[in-house]
Order: structure tokens, then sequence, then C-alpha cells
């Protein structure tokens, strides 16, 4: 890339990304082994079909986030965009800052390129919305078949109560901003005071600003400004949003034809929509660590044999996870983001008094 195209980030940082991303790939060295010999035990072939639709997943990805920047008026290529998500996504992961480490990561790469804080964090905010949305559409339908199979409990009833929260916060956030920046500005100071109230005994001075909290308030509503008022113009978005959970589940149907696993539709959705909602609410970043147990067992429970649920469920992960987060590590080393001051929380204070 040329000078144009890259962000200078510091040695330090880069360093210490990397250095992250081997420990984990140290911590999780077993798993990497049983999903590799896995893989070599499946079909050839299905194993390639999977490929094909991983790398069509990545590329839906980029044309989401190219749909919504278009939407607020801010140009860039689907290439760029496509390695800014997949290298988002792998400094989420690695930094344990989930969708906070995502969206530095395209602030500082708008900075760089002039596009305005507000319209990226809108393009950040809608893509999480668009993509609950998307699924809020399959979930239903996962519900479905583990209520007809006797299968529902509260686990999945409680992981799914705190996804429509957390979509339905991000929505009134949104909305608000739209209709009253001080008002926002307002909830954001107060959490701020709040959270600084908690930690100040342990730092001694304030950590977040509640004047970068009426900032914020202000760039978001300047970015949602954008927006055109018919509904309709999120329409491809959203699609777009669909035609990503279909190819996940499109994997998922793969990796049981890999290994010759009979399965039927309500097997697929149902084991696609338990996974999925526990990869977004899983308290670390993309479920590692937690979701290979959920899904297997999940498999488990709509009649799966259990071996061969912990089989489909390492080459589903694998092709679905570790195989994005090794194409994000080389996206991330080659756009060179500055995360200096991106990184930040987007109220941290800059100095012991803000």
């Amino acid at each position: 890339m040329n000078g144009y195209n890259q962000i200078i980030m510091p040695k330090f940082l880069v360093v210490i990304v990397l250095f992250l991303a081997i420990t984990l790939v140290i911590f999780s060295f077993s798993e990497l082994q049983n999903v590799v010999f896995t893989l070599q035990q499946a079909n050839i072939w299905f194993v390639i079909l999977a490929l094909i639709a991983e790398g069509a997943w990545m590329l839906v990805v980029g044309a989401i986030f190219h749909s919504i920047y278009s939407l607020l008026g801010l140009k860039e290529t689907r290439k760029r965009l496509t390695l800014l998500a997949l290298a988002s996504s792998f400094l989420g992961v690695v930094t344990t800052s989930a969708a906070v480490g995502g969206l530095a990561m395209f602030v500082a790469d708008g900075r760089k390129r002039g596009h305005p804080t507000g319209k990226v964090t809108v393009a950040g905010a809608l893509y999480f919305l668009l993509d609950y949305a998307a699924f809020f559409c399959v979930l239903p339908l996962g519900i479905i078949v583990l209520i007809r199979r006797n299968n529902l409990g509260a686990v999945q009833v409680s992981a799914s109560l705190i996804l429509l929260a957390i979509a339905c916060a991000m929505g009134s956030m949104l909305y608000l901003a739209y209709r009253s920046p001080a008002a926002l500005g307002n909830l954001l100071a107060r959490l701020a005071r709040f959270i600084n109230r908690i930690v100040r005994p342990f730092i001694h001075r304030q950590y977040l600003s509640e004047a970068r909290a009426h900032e914020l308030a202000a760039d978001v509503s300047s970015g949602l400004g954008s927006v055109p008022e018919k509904p309709r113009s999120l329409i491809r978005p959203l699609l777009l949003s669909l035609a990503n959970k279909i190819l996940l589940m499109l994997i998922l149907i793969f990796s049981f034809l890999a290994f010759d696993v009979p399965f039927s539709a309500g097997t697929i959705v149902g084991g696609f929509a338990i996974t999925y909602l526990f990869v977004i609410v899983s308290p670390t970043p993309a479920g590692v660590g937690l979701v290979e147990g959920v899904m297997a067992v999940a498999l488990g429970t709509l009649g799966v044999d259990f071996s061969q649920a912990v089989i489909i469920t390492l080459a589903y992960r694998g092709l679905t996870f570790w195989l994005p987060l090794a194409v994000g590590a080389v996206a991330f080393r080659s756009l060179h983001v500055d995360l200096d001051r991106s990184t930040e929380e987007p109220l941290q204070a800059s100095g012991p008094e803000a």
C-alpha cells in the first residue's frame, strides 16, 4: 500500500497487539490442533465449498459497511472497508475490547481519510443494529425449533432478552441523538459521572470527561442528520445483513455434509440461532472459550450425537472464527491503523481533570 492508504501506527502498539494475538494462539493451541485435525478428516470438497462461503461472507461484511457509508455520504472503497472490518474484528478479539476496539479502528481510519467522526460512529452503530435486526429474523425460528423439541430453557430465554436489551439500548441512544443531542449529551455525562465516582478511589482522577460526552453526542447527532428520513434507505444494508446470516448457516450445512452427519432444517436453524446468540451476548469477544461448549451442547440437544456435535463445532468455529481471525491479523498489519488515541474510550479524559 502507498502512504495514502496507510495510517501510521506506533511500533510499540503494533508489537503489543501482535503479542496479544500470539498469546491467544498459545492459550488456544490445543483447540487449534483439534480444529486442524478435524478438518483433515473432512470431505475436502465440502470444506472447499465452506471456504468459498466464508470468503463470500467476508465480502458481504465489507458490502454492508460500504452500503452504510454510502447512505451517510461517506466515500470509501469496498476493498478498504472489508479490510477494516476484518482488522477491527481481529483487534476486538485479541484486546478483548470487542466493538469498542473495532469502532476505534474505523474512527482512526476515518480521521486520517477526512471522514467526520460523528458519521463514522453512526456507521458503526447502524452496522450492529442492522446485524441484530437481521438476527432477530432468524432467532424466532430457532426458538420455535427449540419449543417443538422441548429444549427451550431459561438460559436461551435470558440470552435472548439480553440481546433485545442491547439492541433497544443502542436504538434508543441513536433515536435520542436524532431527536435531542443535548439530552443524549446529558445522559452520557451522567453515565461518565457515575463511572468516575466508581473508579476515582483507584486511579485518583477523572477517567471519563463530561465535556467529551456532549461533544460525542453532538458528533453522533450530526452524523445521523445525514441519514435519509425514508426507512427504505436501510433496506439494502438490512438485506445484506440477512445474506450474512444465510451464508453462516450455509457454512454450518457444509460442516455437517463434510462429516456425513444427517441433519434437518430445524437442526441448522436452531443450532445456528443458539450459537450466534451466545457469540453476541458472551462476555468474551466473539464468544471465544464459551461458544464452543454451548454449540456442542446445543447440537446435542437437537438430536445430533454428542461426539459428532463436537466435531461439527470444531469445524464450524475453525471456519467462522479462527480463519477470519487469521485474515484479520493480515489486514491489521497491512493497514497500520493509528490507534494511539482512538483505542481510548470515546469519553476518556485526557488529563488529571477534564
